[in-house]
């Protein structure tokens, strides 16, 4: 992911060394024939996927057919992928009928973009199936907002008896899901069946982030919904992702103009409250390591607040990054419409 907000960064600068570095690293892993160094796709793990998304890149740049390879081995992971009994994907083979958040936003944009560039319109269908799935699955009709996961046997500790959710709102999740909308969209046609209701639970969701969006900071919880309880905190990586979304949402005018107000009030507040330059550099503060569900992370409200917070880690450092290109891109097209 952060190869990828390089990369663009170098498009959006015209600063050809940025491609150059982000080649470079996926080069230790794309050999000559095609085949991933360190990749298994027995693994069936969603998350192995998303490197991918640079592939395309490359093709486009090189036009060397092993870049072409690796992601044609990467699609066949996803369409061979172990799935609930409605067709989702699992979020890994060793969670068995568990759906999460985040494999939506790992391997839905890589699979909407395969499908545009290698004229797959098939799998267009199939990535409207995940991400419509999900949300149905995990959406809390009190709040609009989603849970982390979602466990089809409901044998999971985390998950509940009756309906196997798993108990919190946990930002970064909602984050992974919210980009995940907004870039599929971007390789659906305009006549695709499904487009238009993807982008209606896009804004619907974002009026619930909005709800839950905090008024003094514009920025978000860990927790979302959970505001000042003890233990929770205002956390750099989701409020970035929501940024993102909300403002790359209102540049291809997913989103309505209400919302303009809400993406440049978190990113204010990004930089007000999580950035500090010093002599060797810019850094972003106030991120969550990381957080998960199994057996020793149980989705609690203590669980999440628990989780070690750190500064300058990819995790942040990349979605903070694209949030500030789609904002300077925003901000752009209103110069130019004013």
């Amino acid at each position: 992911m952060l190869l990828m907000a390089i990369a663009r960064t170098g498009q959006r600068y015209e600063r050809s060394q940025y491609f150059e570095f982000m080649k470079k690293h996926m080069d230790l892993y794309i050999r000559e024939e095609g085949s991933i160094r360190g990749y298994s796709l027995e693994e069936y793990n969603l998350d192995q996927i998303n490197q991918g998304k640079n592939l395309f890149q490359l093709i486009e740049a090189t036009g060397e057919v092993r870049y072409e390879k690796a992601a044609h081995l990467l699609a066949a992971q996803l369409i061979s992928q172990p799935r609930t009994s409605e067709g989702g994907f699992w979020h890994k083979k060793v969670y068995p009928f568990q759906m999460w958040l985040d494999g939506l936003y790992m391997a839905s944009p890589f699979l909407a973009q395969y499908a545009k560039v290698f004229g797959r319109s098939d799998l267009l269908d199939e990535v409207a199936h995940q991400l419509l799935l999900i949300e149905r699955k995990t959406r809390d009709p009190r709040t609009g907002l989603l849970y982390h996961g979602w466990d089809e046997s409901k044998e999971q500790e985390w998950s509940d008896p009756v309906t196997g959710l798993s108990p919190h709102f946990w930002s970064r999740a909602m984050g992974w899901y919210a980009m995940a909308l907004v870039d599929c969209l971007e390789f659906f046609p305009n006549d695709h069946p499904k487009r238009g209701t993807i982008i209606g639970i896009f804004e619907r969701m974002c009026h619930a982030l909005c709800r839950v969006q905090d008024k003094e900071s514009g920025l978000w919880f860990q927790v979302l919904d959970q505001g000042y309880r003890k233990g929770n905190y205002l956390e750099a990586s989701g409020s970035s992702m929501f940024v993102y979304a909300l403002a790359k949402g209102l540049r291809f005018r997913y989103l309505e103009r209400g919302f303009h107000s809400a993406a440049l009030r978190g990113y204010k507040g990004i930089i007000d409250r999580f950035v500090e330059e010093d002599k060797s550099g810019v850094h972003l503060h106030q991120i969550c390591h990381g957080a998960g569900l199994s057996k020793d992370r149980d989705g609690s409200f203590a669980y999440y607040v628990q989780e070690q917070i750190v500064s300058d880690v990819q995790m942040g450092v990349a979605p903070f990054l694209l949030a500030s290109l789609e904002i300077e891109q925003l901000e752009a097209m209103e110069e130019d419409v004013n």
